[in-house]
């Protein structure tokens, strides 16, 4: 299902290379002329970010090999190579560049009298015989700057340019491009392709996959589908892509298709899942996905909130009907393995069901906020460094990202590990003051509290609605869980604390949170008696204060906590949550405008 849905974006995407073609970077433009001399090898790299990158062409992909040299380097790409293919020079150059002018050799001879093409193969047999005309032309002061130093050194690509052309490559020339196609191996046979229906080669080996992250910045080259050879996962004699016949027209269309999404705005990365979206025809929930779920640019910080009001307005605008759109909508989330590509997850819905889960999910997490949070929608990476520890999402909990990515789409409760992460990041930091400022910071953020309501609303929604209520959006009185009452008490103790000694650097929250949301007998009784203390001093000096804080502490316990006197051993998971949102929300009450 997900090849066939590939193959199919790629049969509806003119703009992609067509079959025997990739996009690739070229670090190297070596301009010859029909006599065979190169007036220049011109750096095409330029500054992306922190990266030095080359100039994408569109380039021939004549084999497997296309993305990924073997272990043996006998396998050089058609009219293009790293530099010691295509140059000759470095470890191994000689030999490697002797493949690369048989490649050429093999696939133009006698079939062009192309003055580019000959001068092409006079190049290259001349620095191979004279390789101190190859040191002269690398040493020239246009390839002398560090970065472009350090491309040649680590095999920067390189492709060609006859000297009367302007801009495009030897490979874009009529003459040369018309004998360009796919390369059937002597090995491969001919079958049924599994994803087209249609007679064809079968690619014995598929095409690597570019742009899934290792860890950040590192991209590897890895297959989604493979077949180790003589490693038991052969059947009936056959081996490696015999096993599951994808035809060679097929399997470059995939791959295409899949290294074009990975590189386009049709790509997320949540955690170590690059998340991937495409519909089966042209849909606007391609462009919007992203816009709800990463982080907004720099120059349009507003780009997410807009994309979330144009899905909760669009009904009431008249807008047309997303919400009834049947158009098929493809998420798939892949991760490295040890060997090949892992799917994390591989979503199918339609747009409009796809819609409704993602306006649930923005209305779950839908809280009261602080004042100085102005963002008022939370992106999918903003929520998950919420819960990160250190803020780092590479130390996320393996599968988390991907399990919260499904969710979201599926509408489904959110992973257990989510609450779970959410807490131990509450607990850890219940202490933490700023470096600067020697103040504390917020353990209870808008995003953590957005999260665990969130996860509490869903998981009764879906498994107790007849006998739990969703939490509300603010503070709730009538809430009488266990947790959410505890939570609101601590609040308010801590409060009581914070009135009687303005400024105090050290609170109840520092030594006791952790403690009091997760065992809340072994601490709340102790920590009502010296509120005692705290209160007697209030009535002294701010009488009327005196008189809202007690009465708040009598609200809570006017009905019990669920109707029972006495603070129980433990709290469950949920509840611990629940004690979370209602410090959360009665902090937040606290500091409610008055009217």
């Amino acid at each position: 299902m997900i090849l066939r849905a590939l193959y199919e974006y790629y049969q509806r995407k003119p703009s992609l290379p067509r079959e025997g073609w990739i996009a690739k970077e070229i670090d190297f433009v070596a301009v010859v002329d029909a006599q065979g001399n190169c007036q220049a090898l011109n750096p095409m790299i330029e500054r992306v970010g922190t990266r030095w990158v080359g100039k994408t062409y569109e380039v021939p992909a004549t084999g497997p090999q296309a993305l990924k040299h073997s272990m043996a380097g006998s396998d050089p790409n058609l009219l293009w190579d790293n530099i010691s293919f295509a140059l000759g020079y470095g470890n191994n150059g000689k030999r490697k560049a002797r493949h690369f002018r048989k490649e050429l050799r093999d696939w133009f001879r006698a079939k062009t009298d192309d003055p580019a093409m000959l001068g092409l193969r006079r190049f290259l047999v001349r620095i191979a015989r004279h390789p101190v005309q190859l040191e002269q032309l690398l040493n020239t002061p246009n390839l002398q700057r560090p970065e472009v130093r350090r491309s040649l050194k680590n095999g920067g690509t390189v492709s060609f340019r006859f000297s009367e052309d302007t801009d495009s490559l030897i490979t874009h020339r009529p003459a040369i491009r018309s004998l360009v196609g796919l390369k059937q191996d002597a090995k491969e046979k001919s079958g049924v392709c599994l994803i087209s229906g249609k007679p064809d080669a079968i690619a014995r080996l598929n095409n690597s996959i570019e742009g899934i992250y290792d860890k950040p910045g590192s991209p590897v080259r890895k297959y989604l589908v493979s077949f180790q050879k003589n490693m038991g996962f052969d059947s009936y004699g056959k081996e490696q892509g015999t096993n599951a016949p994808v035809g060679k027209r097929a399997a470059f269309a995939y791959t295409t298709a899949l290294n074009h999404l990975l590189t386009s705005k049709q790509r997320i990365q949540v955690g170590d899942a690059s998340t991937v979206f495409w519909t089966a025809t042209d849909s606007r929930m391609e462009s919007l996905l992203s816009q709800f779920f990463d982080e907004p640019p720099q120059d349009n910080p507003d780009q997410g909130t807009n994309a979330v009001k144009e899905l909760f307005e669009a009904p009431l605008a008249g807008a047309p009907a997303i919400y009834d759109d049947g158009t098929r909508f493809y998420v798939l989330g892949l991760a490295p393995n040890a060997a090949r590509i892992a799917v994390r997850f591989w979503h199918v819905a339609t747009v409009g069901d796809l819609a409704g889960h993602i306006r649930q999910h923005f209305e779950d997490l839908e809280i009261v906020r602080p004042r100085y949070v102005e963002r008022p929608f939370l992106s999918v990476k903003a929520l998950l460094l919420s819960v990160s520890p250190l803020g780092d999402l590479d130390k996320l909990p393996p599968k988390l990202a991907g399990d919260f990515m499904k969710a979201i789409l599926d509408g489904t409760p959110y992973p257990q590990t989510l609450l779970q992460a959410t807490l131990r990041c509450i607990h850890a930091e219940q202490a933490k003051k700023d470096k600067k400022t020697g103040k504390h910071k917020e353990h209870v953020t808008y995003a953590r509290a957005a999260l665990i309501k969130a996860w509490l609303n869903r998981q009764t929604r879906m498994t107790n609605p007849n006998q739990e209520t969703e939490i509300t959006m603010a503070l709730d009185e009538s809430n009488t869980n266990i947790g959410y009452r505890l939570g609101r008490l601590f609040a308010v103790l801590e409060k009581i604390q914070e009135d009687v000694s303005p400024g105090l650097n050290t609170t109840i929250r520092d030594s006791y949170f952790g403690s009091a949301s997760s065992t809340p007998a072994a601490v709340l009784p102790t920590l009502m008696r010296r509120s005692q203390n705290h209160l007697t001093k209030l009535r002294k000096e701010k009488p009327g204060l005196y008189v809202t804080r007690d009465k708040q502490i009598q609200v809570i316990h006017s009905m019990g906590v669920d109707g029972k006197m006495g603070y129980p051993p433990v709290l469950s998971l949920p509840d611990q949550g629940r004690f979370v949102i209602g410090y959360y929300q009665q902090r937040q009450e606290f500091f409610k405008p008055q009217t």
